[in-house]
């Protein structure tokens, strides 16, 4: 005697029906049924991402700019000059 199964019960079921297979062909046409991802990255993440992106600090030339700071010698009509001329180089672009 052969038993083949429980009297036509056909074991576990999907609770969701299957979506069509997802593929992408070479014009990144996404086929019907495919589920879309959405990624959204909050301000902050954004920030976080900008601020990766910088140069590393040179914590020595930090220190000498304090100094002279502090001596009053850093400020000289040279470098005010160059400042500005950055400054309005950047706005006027």
């Amino acid at each position: 005697m052969e038993i083949f199964g429980a009297g036509g019960a056909q074991g576990p079921q999907p609770i969701y029906p299957r979506l069509a297979p997802f593929s992408v062909d070479a014009g990144n046409t996404v086929h019907a049924g495919a589920p879309r991802d959405q990624v959204e990255i909050s301000p902050l993440g954004q920030m976080l991402d900008g601020i990766s992106r910088l140069p590393e600090i040179r914590h020595e030339r930090v220190e000498e700019i304090r100094r002279q700071i502090a001596e009053g010698t850093y400020d000289t009509p040279e470098r005010l000059e160059l400042a500005l001329d950055r400054m309005f180089s950047e706005i006027l672009g």
